[in-house]
């Protein structure tokens, strides 16, 4: 006797979807009219260890697009550099990435 199952319906695979470790997070950092881009440059270095050069990029992205992924992971890990980010005055917010996989 074969036993056969179910196809999974669209709320099951949204709900693995939600509760998936593996899913990549973003740290997305927003351009404002307060901090300079000398000073977002160094947050990115001091905070994230990034080289001058890779600061220097995703410092751009945020002044010439308004925005930039600076940093990619667990949901949590992105929320807790999201509250450092605020620490440092700059505007960040957590958004569910793309599978870089």
């Amino acid at each position: 006797m074969s036993v056969s199952t179910a196809p999974e319906t669209d709320r099951e695979v949204v709900t693995r979807e939600l509760i998936s470790p593996d899913i990549p997070w973003e740290l997305i950092v927003w351009n404002d009219p307060v901090n300079l881009m000398s000073y977002v440059s160094y947050v990115f270095q001091s905070y994230f260890g990034y080289s001058e050069t890779k600061a220097a990029k995703l410092m751009m992205e945020v002044h010439t697009v308004g925005r930039s992924a600076v940093a990619h992971g667990t949901k949590e890990k992105m929320e807790a550099h999201v509250v450092a980010m605020h620490g440092f005055g700059l505007w960040a917010t957590v958004q569910k990435g793309n599978d870089r996989g």
